[in-house]
């Protein structure tokens, strides 16, 4: 039997699409990337199980998106299977097109509990954690309600004033995301015990957790994974050091993949998915956009947030170092304008 695929099964080839990035990749960046390129898909930032489904309602921030977006898939880590259905059924509710269980982040405080990265370690719960968030989408579909599987109601208060008109009863199809091995490369024996439960896809970063995000990108890995993945018709996108669309071409012939993911390369530069090349005019006109709808539709996240942001867009100018300076301390769309239209 063959994996149910949903959207990631329609997607035209090669798939290059945004990376989740901790911090970075939330509701307005998403709708700047979607506004001036066109990803195959995006993803949210990961958003913690545990955190939500015991009510941390401010955590449903994470999973804010426009229509514009779609396909859009919400990501998710944790490592109590319990919360991870409650928060699947969340993610159907919101009627987003697809689930990505996070298995990859390096983070020492994500990783030491068994989640993100540290899940390579325990790859009998990790697929447990898979047959969860399947289960949760065919129950959704089946028709039980946020009520019936025990959702807190000031959860469930919360996700309709967000989503006031009940999405859709379809299958959601369940993805993963992971890292070629945790202290040690252990791509093929835990690609192989991941396609046992057949995910819809399988998004792989060429490096170990104990490499962080330092040195180089292991491709080779990466393409072992893809043939492993091929034979099971799952599909595999490869992450790690895509620099540009040329890049990301030459890497998807090279490997052997479906597809990738980018994630820094897009930072500062949302025309990234075309081919398009601003002038530094046109950067500080949609840094000033992008402020503004972080503002308009953001800010019960302080600005500080969209700061980072602002530094990305001013690079490689002469006199961008000042600017920087004077961005890192604005408190609004209105200062960011002013500094930005002296220049």
């Amino acid at each position: 039997m063959a994996p149910f695929k949903g959207f990631w099964g329609k997607l035209k080839k090669p798939i290059i699409g945004l990376a989740p990035m901790d911090g970075i990749t939330d509701a307005p960046y998403r709708h700047m990337i979607c506004k001036y390129s066109r990803p195959s898909l995006v993803m949210t930032e990961f958003c913690n199980v545990e955190g939500l489904a015991r009510g941390a309602v401010s955590m449903l921030r994470q999973f804010l998106y426009s229509e514009t977006e779609r396909p859009i898939v919400a990501q998710v880590y944790g490592v109590e299977a319990g919360s991870f259905y409650k928060v699947a059924l969340m993610c159907c509710f919101l009627g987003f097109d697809g689930i990505d269980i996070n298995m990859g982040c390096p983070a020492k405080k994500v990783a030491r509990r068994g989640s993100g990265a540290g899940m390579i370690q325990i790859p009998e719960h990790a697929k447990k954690i898979v047959q969860t968030v399947k289960k949760a989408c065919r129950d959704w579909s089946d028709g039980i309600t946020l009520e019936e599987a025990e959702i807190r109601p000031k959860l469930i208060t919360a996700l309709k004033k967000m989503c006031p008109k009940e999405a859709a009863r379809r299958k959601l199809p369940v993805s993963v995301k992971t890292r070629i091995g945790f202290d040690e490369i252990v791509t093929e024996k835990w690609i192989t015990t991941l396609i046992e439960e057949e995910p819809a896809n399988i998004t792989l970063h060429g490096r170990t957790l104990k490499q962080m995000y330092l040195g180089e990108a292991n491709w080779d890995e990466i393409a072992k994974a893809a043939r492993l993945c091929k034979s099971a018709g799952i599909s595999l996108l490869g992450n790690g050091d895509v620099r540009s669309m040329d890049d990301a071409r030459k890497k998807i012939k090279k490997y052997g993949v479906d597809g990738v993911l980018v994630g820094r390369a897009t930072l500062g530069n949302p025309w990234f998915f075309s081919n398009h090349e601003p002038t530094q005019e046109e950067r500080f006109k949609v840094a000033i956009e992008h402020a503004r709808y972080f503002e308009e539709n953001y800010m019960d996240h302080a600005f500080f947030a969209m700061r980072k942001h602002l530094f990305w867009y001013c690079r490689d100018f002469s006199g961008a170092k000042a600017v920087r300076m004077q961005l890192m301390q604005s408190d609004s769309s209105k200062e960011v304008e002013s500094i930005l239209l002296q220049k």
